[in-house]
């Protein structure tokens, strides 16, 4: 006998399917994004950097030393790693994520209010720059938070935590109104 499967985002059930108002701090929620774990093979981590700054269209944030994400609005999971692999070569592993990460992007005036509530680390943006990442707790649940804007902030998530750290997010920003929806 053959199942078919039916892939389905797993904040379906928390997030309304048409739009509604969108208040001025908002959380939005991509519905396919390409997440790629990109790893330096021993003693390649600066060689494996230098060729990941020349990229311009994928963002990329800092999991750990000679670890990175690699996140694309634009490509494919499957493209952005073959481009990936291509480009790398001998020099690190490239695995993709998309299927088991989901993205929250939070933005807004008060989203370092918002955020303060449940994450250990300082987001003034003297300290935590435009394109500065870090993996945290937010809340109970691990996340890599990386600054995207001004006052846009995306955070990384286990597709099995999302649920909990959508949760989280929206009782964090209760007092700012913050508003929530799937992205185009």
């Amino acid at each position: 006998m053959t199942k078919t499967y039916i892939s389905r985002h797993p904040l379906e059930g928390r997030i309304p399917l048409e739009p509604g108002i969108r208040a001025v701090d908002h959380l939005e929620v991509p519905r396919r994004q390409a997440i790629v774990t990109v790893m330096a093979a021993d003693g390649e981590d600066t060689a494996v950097a230098a060729v990941l700054a020349t990229m311009s269209e994928p963002s990329l944030r800092c999991v750990g030393p000679g670890e990175w994400l690699v996140v694309s609005q634009s490509e494919t999971p499957e493209g952005l790693q073959r481009s990936l692999a291509l480009v790398l070569a001998e020099t690190a592993y490239v695995l993709d994520q998309s299927d088991g990460r989901i993205v929250l992007r939070l933005s807004g005036p008060n989203v370092r209010r918002i955020l303060a509530k449940g994450v250990a680390i300082d987001l003034h943006p003297s300290v935590f720059g435009l394109g500065a990442a870090s993996n945290l707790l937010c809340g109970h649940v691990n996340v890599n938070l990386a600054r995207t804007g001004e006052n846009e902030f995306e955070l990384i998530v286990m597709r099995s935590l999302a649920e909990s750290l959508f949760d989280d997010l929206r009782l964090m920003g209760r007092e700012f109104d913050l508003s929530a929806d799937f992205s185009g």
